[in-house]
C-alpha cells in the first residue's frame, strides 16, 4: 500500500536498466508495452520455450522453471517495491514463467499453442476463484508469482478437457 510520503514511480527503460532485476521482471523491456504489457510478456515465453526446449530435458526444464519461479519471486518483490507498486502491471516475468509451463505441457502444432495462449491469458486476466483469492491477498514477489501458475494450471486443465473431447469423438 502506498503511503501518503511515497508516490508510484513509472518504469520505462532507465528504470529497468538500473538494475538487473528490474530488467528481468519487466521480461527484457517487454512490460513497457504501454497497452496489454501481460500479453506481450506471455509472448516473450514463444521464444525461449522454441529456444529451450529441445536443449534441455524434460526433468532439467522442469527445474529451470522452478528456479525461474523462485528467481521470479526475488526480482519482482525488488521491483514491486522500488516502484511502490507491488503487482505493477509491467512486471510480466510471472507470465513468462507462467506461460513457459503451459507450454512445456502443450501438444505440438500451431493450433494448440494458439489456444494455451488464449486460455492462459483469459484466466490470468479473469482471474476466478481461487486465483482471484490469491491475487488479493498474497502479496509481494510470492503474490505476483503465483496466481499466475494457478492460471496456467486452469489453461492445462481446459486444454486437456479439450484434448480429451477431441480423442473421444
Amino acid at each position: 500500500m502506498i503511503t501518503s510520503n511515497e508516490e508510484m514511480i513509472r518504469a520505462d527503460w532507465r528504470f529497468i536498466l538500473s538494475h538487473p532485476a528490474h530488467f528481468l521482471s519487466f521480461g527484457f523491456g517487454s512490460g513497457l508495452a504501454r497497452k496489454a504489457p501481460g500479453t506481450f510478456g506471455t509472448l516473450v515465453a514463444f521464444p525461449m520455450y522454441w529456444f529451450l526446449a529441445p536443449r534441455l530435458s524434460d526433468a532439467l526444464f522442469l527445474l529451470a522453471l522452478i528456479w525461474a519461479f523462485a528467481i521470479g519471486v526475488w526480482v519482482c518483490d525488488i521491483t514491486g517495491r522500488a516502484l511502490n507498486s507491488p503487482d505493477d502491471g509491467g512486471m510480466v516475468w510471472d507470465e513468462i514463467v507462467a506461460m513457459l509451463l503451459v507450454l512445456f505441457f502443450t501438444p505440438e502444432g500451431w493450433e494448440w499453442s494458439l489456444l494455451a495462449f488464449t486460455l492462459f491469458r483469459f484466466f490470468d486476466i479473469v482471474k476466478p476463484q481461487p486465483i482471484r483469492y490469491f491475487d488479493q491477498h498474497l502479496k509481494g514477489g510470492l503474490g505476483v508469482m503465483f496466481d499466475d501458475v494457478l492460471a496456467a494450471g486452469y489453461a492445462l486443465l481446459c486444454m486437456a478437457i479439450i484434448r480429451s473431447v477431441l480423442l473421444w469423438i
